[in-house]
């Protein structure tokens, strides 16, 4: 019996870690997220590129074809392989900049 709980305690401690190693995983990426986003909110009013940001924003053309990409994308939880690739492309480029910056 007490082979029995032994085993049920054990496989316990080993879900839970996993889902703990899961969630903290699952953490990092959206920080990378946030990450990036917020650097890219902030660079974007760089006075080297502003200028050229403001006329893309005014472009009418780049902005239909920038639609059509984003129409591509979904944030659903199931995704095609180009929302799992465009996803791992974020993370690393949010991981990049956060031990760059940190």
């Amino acid at each position: 019996m007490s082979k029995i709980l032994l085993s049920i305690v054990c496989l316990s401690v080993f879900l839970l870690s996993n889902e703990a190693s899961a969630q903290f995983s699952a953490q990092k990426d959206a920080q990378y997220i946030a990450t990036l986003k917020a650097v890219v909110n902030y660079k974007i009013n760089d006075e080297e590129i502003i200028k050229d940001i403001e006329s893309l924003r005014q472009n009418k053309a780049f902005n239909q074809k920038l639609q059509r990409m984003l129409n591509k994308l979904q944030n659903s939880r199931t995704k095609n392989n180009t929302n799992i690739k465009v996803q791992q492309i974020l993370e690393k480029a949010g991981q990049d900049i956060y031990r760059l910056l940190d």
